[in-house]
């Protein structure tokens, strides 16, 4: 699933799941789901507002990992989507996506003229 950054000025708070993510790939019965990220594996609380609307998983550690990852200098330019993928039961690995490049950012390839 596809999940984006959320930040409060210039430090990320978490990642934004989205209700539709959430009624697909979350019970209600669960609080705590374990997130990989990298090579850390932390657990994160969900409040009981997050199958309400309220659907971002914040934690410091999850925030610190965040911040680390510096993103190629994107920050305030709005969310960043990142890759939370299933890895077994309530458990998730963290993964940025690769940013796609327009056209234009190639770089040009010059023809060498023949000899």
């Amino acid at each position: 699933m596809v999940v984006k950054t959320r930040s409060k000025g210039h430090t990320y708070t978490g990642v934004e799941v989205g209700a539709g993510n959430v009624r697909r790939y979350f019970t209600r019965e669960i609080d705590v789901i374990e997130l990989h990220l990298d090579h850390l594996l932390i657990q994160c609380g969900l409040s009981p507002d997050f199958f309400e609307g309220h659907t971002e998983i914040s934690d410091p550690r999850l925030s610190a990992w965040l911040q680390s990852k510096n993103f190629n200098g994107c920050f305030g330019e709005g969310p960043i989507p990142l890759a939370m993928i299933p890895s077994g039961k309530n458990c998730f690995r963290l993964r940025a996506i690769a940013a796609n490049r327009s056209p234009r950012a190639k770089p040009a390839l010059h023809r060498i003229p023949p000899a």
